[in-house]
């Protein structure tokens, strides 16, 4: 390591005191965890909110899970320019104790349009928990080390989605849906107290920007005109979108399709544990590498693995054991492109760290609902709207990221550190 690597790693350390590194990594997951797990713990629970509600079309109930990351795409927007003006701690607080709110709301919602409403608030509330954290990292690290701690975040809290179903239909065992948000509000309240206790306000005064509506458009601008930002937030959003219409129709295609009933969250837990074998491989091997090199290689893998599964499907030949494998293996590409493409975003924004991670976050998430959204919807009882969606957003995003780097795939930037 030289000499300036161990200045940056010290003043990174430097910049999250109290926190010691390991402090600062668990703190950060069980941030963005929270959102995750207000998704990931409803899937066993759709079936029982359409009982209880009399919603008999299970296409209807995505929407259980599709206002949520509404809400949390949208909120993105606003709380990037509120972190950049008051600093991050106190929005971060904001954003928990409105999650804490809207968790009650839920508990004691008397109608679907009510949950709904809930889980909307909800979902706006955590996009805090998104901008903060990676604003947070940005605010300490930069170029690989920045993707390292990333990786090793999204590898800790990777384990949430993994569990939280498991965890859910366990919850649907002993109590109703309505318990999954009792457990949803003590885990909110549990990192709110720590996080007040614990996490540094890592943005100086001297960093931070107006709220003036100029300075908050031209913020945006400087980063909707960036081509590396730009470019990554659209291809990040459009691999998105296929994880998100993965967890859309998870329930409906292992209890429908393959007849796995109440242990589809064991499927959906091995799916899931490609994407935290991605975090630890990324997290060891990017900094050799680097962030282009292990993204762009995972993204054509993406394509590869997607074709397979589409041409499986054309041919009627994807039983259970086939899909179980190529969705393992599409969230493992899946973990390596998002956590540098990520890192390869907000790069060049450190001096707008805040604004750039809202406008990412909301732009991936918003882009990824609407891809999801169609590719859930088009659920028809076969697999076929998943081929071919998995297929063509791959292959999008493919398109993006060579059209951002000006056809240069796979070589690093040495001056960036990526």
């Amino acid at each position: 390591m030289t000499d300036v690597q161990t200045n940056a790693d010290a003043a990174a350390s430097a910049a999250h005191q109290p926190m010691g590194f390991a402090e600062f990594v668990l703190t950060i997951a069980a941030v963005m965890a929270l959102n995750p797990l207000a998704m990931d713990m409803m899937l066993p629970a759709l079936p029982n909110i359409g009982a209880a509600f009399a919603v008999a079309d299970g296409n209807h109930l995505q929407a259980v899970l599709a206002l949520f990351l509404t809400g949390f795409g949208a909120g993105q927007l606003i709380m990037g320019p509120l972190a950049d003006r008051f600093g991050r701690r106190p929005i971060l607080i904001g954003g928990l104790t409105l999650y804490a709110i809207a968790s009650v709301l839920a508990i004691v919602a008397p109608s679907f349009g009510a949950l709904l409403l809930a889980r909307a608030v909800q979902g706006f509330a955590t996009s805090a928990t998104r901008v903060i954290a990676t604003s947070i990292v940005r605010d300490c690290y930069a170029g690989r080390r920045m993707a390292g701690v990333m990786s090793l975040t999204i590898m800790i809290f990777i384990a949430v989605p993994v569990l939280a179903p498991s965890f859910g239909q366990l919850v649907m065992l002993a109590t109703q849906w309505r318990g999954i948000f009792i457990i949803l509000l003590a885990y909110g309240l549990l990192v709110l107290a720590w996080s007040a206790a614990r996490m540094p306000e890592t943005l100086p005064p001297s960093r931070r920007k107006s709220l003036a509506i100029g300075q908050v458009l031209g913020a945006y601008r400087q980063t909707i005109t960036n081509r590396q930002t730009l470019g990554y937030a659209l291809a990040a959003g459009g691999v998105q979108g296929t994880l998100f219409a993965f967890v859309f129709a998870s329930q409906q295609v292992f209890t429908g399709i393959y007849g796995l009933g109440h242990y589809f969250p064991l499927a959906f837990a091995l799916c899931a544990m490609g994407v935290a074998c991605a975090g630890f491989f990324n997290a060891r091997v990017v900094g050799r590498l680097g962030m282009r090199v292990m993204s762009h290689g995972a993204l054509v893998g993406f394509v590869a693995i997607s074709s397979v599964m589409l041409g499986a499907e054309l041919l009627h030949t994807l039983p259970l054991w086939l899909f179980l494998a190529l969705s393992t293996c599409m969230m493992f590409a899946f973990g390596l492109t998002f956590a540098n493409f990520t890192a390869l975003a907000m790069e060049p924004q450190g001096h707008i760290a805040g604004t750039a991670s809202s406008f990412y976050g909301s732009i991936t998430t918003l882009l990824g609902i609407c891809v999801g959204a169609v590719i859930g919807q088009s659920y028809d009882g076969t697999l076929m709207p998943f081929a071919v969606g998995f297929f063509i957003c791959a292959l999008a995003a493919l398109g993006v990221v060579a059209v951002a780097e000006k056809g240069r795939l796979f070589q690093p930037h040495h001056h960036a550190a990526s």
